[in-house]
């Protein structure tokens, strides 16, 4: 399974792909982090996350797409930056069909480190071990993003069947 992961935001939206299935090694594919600058209307800025969110979906063709889910903070503008960004990585994907998860930051967090509370340094350790790298991935919107990745491939795909299984069972048979 290739899952691209997406931490949203406005000024800085980390992108990071990931190989891989439960059990197995995960390998890292590639991670970057989109920019936009302050000084730049919001639609416009929003546009070249859209070009960019579209040109890694369709340069690694990813077989799901892990999106942060926006959590309430203490600052407005930051939640609206992130809200605004989370969608448009979603409609970017919807537009290819593809299965798009929703993942908090404390899930995350636990799926990683094992700790729902763990510090973005102890992610970025955890994301540089589990997929045997060098150094953390900087900035840390990167790092994120892999963890999105590799929480969804150890978690999502059991959700996927869970749900497949769930709706099985509900439909009529014939």
């Amino acid at each position: 399974m290739r899952v691209l992961g997406i931490d949203p935001g406005l000024t800085r939206c980390g992108m990071g792909v990931v190989d891989g299935s439960v059990g197995r090694p995960l390998t890292l594919v590639d991670v970057n982090v989109l920019r936009t600058s302050a000084d730049v209307a919001v639609a416009h800025r929003l546009v070249t996350i859209e070009k960019g969110v579209d040109a890694w979906l369709d340069e690694f063709e990813p077989d799901a797409v892990a999106v942060e889910r926006v959590f309430a903070r203490s600052d407005v503008s930051t939640v609206m930056g992130t809200a605004q960004a989370s969608g448009i990585a979603m409609v970017c994907a919807a537009r290819r069909g593809l299965p798009i998860a929703l993942h908090t930051p404390s899930e995350v967090k636990a799926a990683v480190s094992g700790n729902g509370r763990a510090t973005k340094a102890q992610v970025g350790a955890m994301v540089t071990r589990i997929l045997r790298l060098d150094a953390p991935p900087k900035p840390a919107d990167a790092a994120d993003a892999l963890a999105l990745a590799i929480t969804h491939i150890w978690r999502g795909g059991a959700q996927a069947r869970i749900d497949a299984a769930v709706a099985a069972a509900r439909s009529p048979r014939r």
